[in-house]
């Protein structure tokens, strides 16, 4: 979970799903259960989005 958020507000990645690809590339386990849910799926949209566009994240 926190080499997700690292990744999302990197500015490398531009979708969670390229987040699960880099992270399955990377080893880590258990990478669809980890990372499955909407609320999980909104925070790393919202850092993704404030890391490449520069918006902040909603709440």
């Amino acid at each position: 979970m926190d080499r997700a958020i690292e990744l999302a507000q990197s500015g490398q990645v531009f979708s969670v799903n390229e987040i699960r690809q880099r992270l399955r590339r990377e080893g880590h386990d258990a990478v669809h259960q980890n990372l499955h849910g909407p609320a999980i799926n909104r925070q790393l949209i919202d850092l993704i989005r404030a890391a490449t566009t520069g918006v902040p994240q909603s709440r």
